[in-house]
């Protein structure tokens, strides 16, 4: 071997060992991109449960939902950590409110604006909603598709909603129906759909009953 190429190879070597040590002396950065589990606190802060924990905030709901469809607005879906007291959908019947009346639409915030500009009847419902509205935040009640996607999230999330002193999804028959934003297509004036939380069925119901709504929020940038 020629003297020029031994001072080659022992360039090489010094080479390797420097990008050797500078693998060995990288840094871990902290993740910070929005989780399920998440808390979303009242001045609109998303945060691990850790960092809440160690901070003076106020929670108001926990992340069941990382946005990753185009249809779908915002970066993903936060859960209130309360459920609204039974209500009534509307409070009389012959009148359609507007909803999509898609199943499979994202589409809540648009629905819970239509029910509560209705002019030809009233929705207790979506009027108890739009009191909740503060903190900058816009609560709304969830379409059919987006409780499909929290009846998914209930068991990673609850005991998160219970750590932040909230009321968890039930799993009991009895207690488990919950109105969706979505009225019932070609039955639009008399019905709505109720979501089984604890099943995950739908049932189509007359908008005057009353019944309990869990409020979502969009989590945006």
């Amino acid at each position: 071997m020629t003297m020029r190429m031994k001072k080659l190879f022992s360039i090489l070597a010094v080479a390797a060992t420097v990008l050797l040590t500078a693998c060995d002396e990288h840094q871990d950065f902290p993740d910070t991109a929005m989780k399920v589990t998440h808390i979303l606190t009242t001045d609109g802060k998303v945060m691990p449960y850790e960092t809440y924990e160690q901070s003076c905030k106020q929670a108001i709901a926990v992340v069941f939902n990382v946005n990753q469809r185009e249809e779908m607005e915002g970066n993903g879906y936060a859960v209130y950590l309360w459920d609204i007291a039974p209500e009534a959908f509307a409070d009389s019947i012959g009148v359609e409110q507007d909803t999509s009346c898609d199943l499979t639409a994202y589409d809540g915030n648009k629905n819970t604006f239509a029910l509560y500009g209705t002019t030809d009847v009233k929705s207790p419902l979506a009027e108890r909603v739009f009191d909740m509205w503060r903190y900058g935040q816009s609560a709304y009640i969830p379409s059919v598709a987006q409780m499909r996607l929290l009846y998914h999230a209930k068991d990673i999330i609850n005991p998160y909603i219970l750590k932040c002193g909230g009321t968890p999804i039930p799993d009991e028959d009895d207690d488990c129906w919950y109105w969706t934003s979505t009225e019932v297509e070609g039955q639009a004036t008399a019905k709505a759909w109720l979501y089984s939380l604890g099943s995950g069925a739908i049932q189509e119901t007359p908008k005057w009953q009353p019944h309990k709504a869990r409020p979502i929020i969009t989590i945006m940038d």
